[in-house]
């Protein structure tokens, strides 16, 4: 079967080939004569060291360093590495056709079903829920399902970025690699010019090869853009077959790690000092080899030291998602039975509705997003209103597909004081940047805020009562936790300011009066006011009376 799979593969990859004079006319004939330069200057036996191995054509071109992406070059595909590793050239740097050079053992070497080191990632090989799945085109075709992902959802970016995951195995498997050719090569011109261990990695090669057709089909640029495409590669449970023992031989021990569920043990070699780590799932990462065991091993070891036979690629997933955006306004709240957020106690929703759902499910809406969080400057309780120039709030929604102009928010606006029901009214809607979150905040403790208060006492109100209360001119109190909010609030000591007090009287009674009063932001203005059991002093209202 693995047989069958590498014809497949070869046959599969080398069919881009026969459009190739037009392609590569189409990069550049200056930039494809480069290309072409570089590869067949590369050493023939360290190549065959790599293709034993099991590494792939183009984790070779990467590991030697050769700029430029490596999976983007329409015409190139493993055949045409082999042909160009042992095709010669005359002295004018023009290949020859029908001549062998000095790698022509280089023929019995064919490109491996599955990379050692990229596990398929490279070669655009990968397992699909069981399914194996092999891209005819290679990084267009990848980078068109991205494209048809990021359409169906319906994003609106001028800009985009890349995130890629790759298992931990693939940078094991690459630092083994790179440690053994630097040791084996270091002392040859090529090596010294660039050692492998400055080697392109791995996620700048895939980058850098899918960023152009990407930019095509999006019709935007790349860069550091609202929308993040993040693509995901994670190994597969059956993606490792090893052999440890047939490595060390007998004399490995073997001890347990502590995790039996996890089935994780430690394989120790008596000879030659290696240790290899083996987990439940299957695969083995050998490390902490001293340096001195791995300069005698030759070409053949070299495929040993790594995960001995890789037998399925890279599972592989890919999404976009937005930063999120922010919208800042003021509200005015006119029930006295609308909380400011969705109040539940014991699954009953306590209010007709909440000034963060009438407010914020609007906006949601018309972004397409995600959901959303709600932000305001201070809070009311459910039976407070709130007047006069509103209070500030931010409205954060995450991953929106659409991002509304100004008419679309002046829309938002009048969406939401059209309402029928009239509880909740916003004004000043507007995109804010992230910081406006945090502006809110500093302001939420500075802020002067100025209440009027119904109340009621025992006995007539008289001319001292209202002269002492106007005299106050930011007097300090100490509240603790209301009694009333300590099921939802930590229990803390809070410092307020009240910084001035004045009364206005009602006619007809002598017991009722409306106090009007400016406080610090924070304030608890009802137990300012009752004293709540003491747990606010002084309870300077009360106090007086």
């Amino acid at each position: 079967m693995a047989g069958e799979a590498a014809v497949d593969v070869e046959q599969q990859e080398a069919a881009p080939v026969i459009d190739s004079a037009s392609a590569s006319a189409s990069d550049g004939d200056a930039d494809s004569q480069a290309f072409r330069e570089a590869v067949r200057s590369l050493p023939s036996d360290a190549v065959k060291d790599l293709l034993s191995a099991g590494v792939c054509s183009r984790c070779i071109i990467r590991l030697f360093g050769i700029p430029g992406p490596v999976c983007s070059r329409p015409w190139f595909s493993p055949s045409i590495f082999t042909e160009l590793i042992e095709m010669p050239a005359n002295s004018d740097g023009n290949f020859i056709d029908g001549q062998t050079s000095e790698s022509e053992h280089l023929t019995n070497l064919a490109e491996p079903v599955v990379c050692s080191v990229c596990l398929g990632i490279l070669q655009f090989y990968h397992d699909n829920d069981g399914q194996l799945s092999l891209s005819k085109d290679g990084m267009n075709d990848l980078a068109a399902s991205i494209a048809e992902l990021v359409k169906q959802e319906g994003h609106q970016t001028d800009s985009f970025s890349l995130e890629v995951s790759i298992p931990s195995i693939t940078l094991d498997n690459e630092r083994i690699i790179t440690s053994y050719m630097d040791r084996k090569y270091g002392s040859q011109l090529f090596s010294q010019e660039r050692p492998f261990s400055e080697c392109i990695c791995l996620k700048n090669a895939l980058k850098s090869s899918i960023t152009a057709p990407l930019e095509m089909l999006l019709g935007v640029k790349y860069g550091q853009g609202p929308l993040h495409i993040r693509l995901t590669y994670s190994e597969s449970s059956k993606t490792i077959e090893k052999s440890v023992e047939r490595e060390f031989g007998s004399t490995s021990k073997r001890r347990k790690t502590g995790n039996e569920n996890g089935l994780e043990t430690v394989e120790e070699s008596a000879n030659s000092g290696i240790q290899c780590n083996t987990t439940g799932v299957g695969h083995t990462v050998v490390s902490n080899a001293p340096p001195n065991e791995l300069q005698h091993h030759q070409s053949s070891d070299l495929s040993k030291l790594l995960l001995e036979k890789v037998r399925r690629p890279c599972s592989f997933s890919f999404h976009c998602n937005r930063d999120p955006i922010y919208f800042g306004g003021r509200y005015l709240k006119y029930s006295r039975n609308v909380s400011q957020t969705c109040w539940m106690i014991d699954e009953e929703r306590m209010g007709e509705a909440s000034v963060e759902e009438i407010i914020s499910s609007c906006i949601l809406l018309m972004c397409r997003g995600d959901k959303y969080k709600f932000h305001a400057a201070g809070r009311e309780d459910i039976d407070v209103r709130m007047l006069g120039s509103g209070r500030p709030f931010l409205v954060e929604i995450q991953n929106p597909r659409h991002v509304p102009s100004d008419i679309f928010l002046n829309d938002i606006e009048e969406k939401i004081n059209s309402s029928r029901d009239k509880l909740v009214r916003i004004k000043n809607l507007k995109l804010v940047g992230s910081q406006g979150w945090t502006l809110m905040r500093e302001g939420e403790a500075e802020k002067q805020k100025q209440y009027a208060a119904l109340v009621w006492i025992s006995r007539p109100l008289e001319d001292p009562d209202v002269l002492s209360l106007s005299s106050v001119r930011d007097m300090c109190v100490l509240q603790r936790t209301p009694i009333r909010v300590l099921h939802r609030r930590s229990p803390l000591d809070r410092e307020k300011i009240i910084h001035w007090m004045k009364i206005e009287r009602i006619a007809g009674t002598s017991q009722y009066f409306i106090l009007h009063l400016c406080t610090q932001a924070g304030t608890y203005i009802k137990e300012f006011v009752h004293g709540d059991l003491g747990r606010t002093h002084p309870r300077y209202v009360r106090s007086i009376f």
